[in-house]
């Protein structure tokens, strides 16, 4: 690995477009980059850069090695990656795709306290409330909150359940009578959850028989905090995560409707590619997460 060295280093000056940009990306001085790549010339028998005072550019035989050894390193950089991935628990780089409203309350002290606990794991975190397609995105894992899992071609663990509740600006009633019951809602002012024009189901059970209830297509969002804002402005009823909509019931931002009335809670689920077995890397983050979960429920965390 160390006789790439020459190569990473004439690369990254090419990408800075200069020997003390590449000196600063590769937390090295610029003398020691300028010896690293008149070594490299001279080993190579061609100049591979001009310079002069004000740029640096590159020599034809220098564009030739340019174009011929990145894709060669960032292949090497690959295959180097998924061997440590597959081997080490405790060093590498995790890709995390996440649900946006959960990310954003959730991830930041999770992610935190992972780093602390392995500062050698590098952790790219997106999120998106759409349920990625986990090999086209390139993910290690995806955290999901939703119903029961149909996706054939991925592995999923259930953490823990998630509770929901149905929640409505006051304003809201000023307008409308309070529902009682399932039966009495109205399905023009429930706010949906999903894309396009396919209304939410929303469940009921408890001990009595179960019931669904279709909601409206008037308002149909995947984000669950614009859902919030807008049952909070009293636009209608919205049927979320309780972890969510908590703290807008304490300060009186909204209210519980159907409180006697139990909503299907949701699952919150980690996807995996198909892996024979899960690798180090995703094992150690998935450890970690379920214990961060489990700490966060005995705090009452209303998961």
């Amino acid at each position: 690995m160390q006789t790439l060295k020459p190569i990473r280093v004439f690369l990254e000056i090419v990408a800075q477009g200069s020997f003390v940009g590449a000196a600063r990306s590769l937390h090295m001085t610029p003398a020691s980059i300028t010896r690293i790549v008149a070594q490299l010339e001279d080993d190579l028998g061609q100049q591979l850069l001009t310079r002069t005072t004000r740029q640096i550019s590159l020599t034809g035989a220098g564009a030739v090695v340019a174009a011929r050894y990145r894709p060669v390193l960032d292949e090497f950089d690959r295959i180097t990656q998924e061997i440590t991935r597959a081997t080490q628990p405790n060093k590498g780089r995790l890709a995390i795709n996440a649900p946006l409203s959960f990310g954003m309350r959730m991830l930041p002290g999770l992610i935190d306290s992972f780093r602390l606990a392995y500062p050698q794991i590098e952790v790219d975190v997106q999120l998106t409330d759409t349920l990625v397609d986990i090999l086209e995105e390139s993910c290690d894992l995806a955290i999901r909150i939703s119903g029961p899992p149909t996706d054939k071609s991925t592995i999923w663990r259930r953490i823990c359940m998630v509770p929901r509740a149905i929640v409505a600006g006051p304003a809201l009633f000023d307008r409308i009578t309070r529902p009682q019951t399932p039966a009495e809602l109205d399905p023009a002012f429930c706010l949906s959850y999903g894309r396009g024009l396919q209304p939410e189901t929303w469940v009921f059970g408890g001990t009595g028989a179960t019931r669904t209830v279709r909601a409206g297509t008037k308002v149909v969002s995947n984000n669950g905090e614009l859902l919030l804002a807008l049952a909070m402005a009293g636009n209608g009823m919205v049927n979320l995560p309780r972890f969510l909509v908590q703290d807008a019931i304490d300060r009186g931002k909204v209210i519980e409707v159907l409180q006697d009335c139990e909503v299907t809670p949701l699952n919150l689920m980690l996807y995996y590619p198909p892996y024979d077995a899960l690798p180090p890397l995703v094992a150690t983050f998935t450890e970690f997460f379920e214990a961060y979960i489990r700490d966060f429920q005995s705090f009452d965390f209303r998961f």
